[in-house]
């Protein structure tokens, strides 16, 4: 399920204004909190990576990070990453939300994301964001039994396309209690997108970035800054792999697929890395 997004004009502005051979058995140097606790490891910066959320096939040569959906198994030995939509209800999922939690315009009528066919979930009360993080999160919780190291909740963008609705706090605030919820279970979590939240990453309790394009429209600098060069690029089009490599080959996590995310084998499949 690719979720690729058109930009709106101006959004390369957002940015500007803003490994080892024993890799999985030392990610990172996994410290404890106050109490003693496990924190989650985090992806290294500049490891190989594969973005699979389209469907699931052996990772190429090279790769130790890979992002897939939660309906797919981890792969064996990587460090995996859990795509969850969390931010928008599922095509046609509507009936498997309480009707309260879809956000409504104000005729009544449920907001949907066009471009996807998705609800959008109402994330304008404390109550109903903790409801909503309460059904998000036992998917969260899935993906940590089956074995994940951290989840990418996807979406948080969502206010951007609805400003007249939801807001930045909005987000924030269901996104720090989603980051709550993948602490308890021992993973990390990703920002995906969104480079102008990137400097609010203590308030969201955010580990990393999952940057879509961020070198076609020069925003990979925001991302690096906010979480410690522990980006994981995916680019969609020649000029932006070569605008991420020419730059940040060295630092950050980089890889282009197709637009449609297409497992390995398909006829649109494209995978490149610098």
């Amino acid at each position: 399920m690719t979720r690729v997004r058109t930009r709106p004009a101006g959004a390369a502005l957002a940015g500007a204004a803003v490994v080892a051979a024993a890799l999985l058995v030392a990610l990172v140097v996994v410290p404890r909190d106050d109490d003693g606790e496990r924190e989650p490891a985090l992806p290294p910066p500049g490891a190989g990576v594969d973005y699979q959320i389209g469907g699931a096939y052996d990772p190429p040569p090279g790769v130790e990070v890979v992002i897939r959906d939660r309906g797919d198994a981890p792969a064996p030995g990587a460090y995996n990453v859990c795509y969850v939509n969390a931010f928008q209800a599922q095509p046609g999922a509507e009936d498997r939300w309480d009707p309260d939690l879809l956000l409504r315009d104000a005729a009544g009528e449920v907001v949907y994301d066009e471009d996807w066919g998705e609800a959008v979930l109402d994330l304008r009360t404390a109550d109903k964001r903790e409801r909503i993080a309460a059904k998000v999160g036992r998917w969260i919780d899935g993906c940590a039994e089956r074995g994940f190291q951290a989840v990418e909740p996807d979406n948080l963008d969502t206010y951007t396309r609805f400003p007249r609705l939801l807001t930045a706090g909005h987000a924030r605030a269901y996104a720090a209690l989603l980051a709550d919820r993948a602490h308890a279970r021992g993973l990390a979590v990703a920002q995906k997108n969104t480079a102008e939240l990137a400097p609010d990453r203590a308030r969201t309790g955010l580990d990393f970035a999952v940057a879509e394009e961020c070198g076609e429209y020069d925003e990979c600098a925001a991302y690096a800054a906010a979480f410690d060069d522990r980006v994981l690029v995916v680019e969609y089009t020649p000029g932006g792999l070569a605008a991420a490599c020419g730059r940040w080959a060295d630092r950050l996590s980089i890889v282009r697929r197709d637009r449609a995310v297409s497992p390995e084998g398909a006829a649109d499949y494209v995978r490149e890395t610098c």
